[in-house]
């Protein structure tokens, strides 16, 4: 008639496989948490370390220099002459 081996197999690979999707949507969804967590405190590290600085005038033109070389890199890449 039928046997009952293969079933409770399949069945216990099933239950087997949606507890491990499930523990590792928990630790996923953990640490989504502590990443907002982090943002919304303004925190530097995930650890909890020292509050960022505002950024400084030399900071804004480091970025403003970065922000212009890849301009150009684009426009490298792109083929139009600047």
């Amino acid at each position: 008639m039928f046997e009952t081996g293969p079933a409770i197999i399949f069945a216990a690979s099933a239950l087997a496989g949606i507890v491990a999707v499930g523990v590792i949507a928990a630790w996923c969804f953990r640490g989504w948490l502590d990443l907002k967590r982090t943002e919304l405190t303004g925190r530097g590290s995930l650890d909890g370390g020292a509050p960022r600085t505002p950024p400084t005038a030399m900071n804004r033109i480091e970025v403003a220099d970065l922000k212009e070389r890849v301009r150009r890199l684009e426009a490298i890449a792109s083929g139009v002459e600047l």
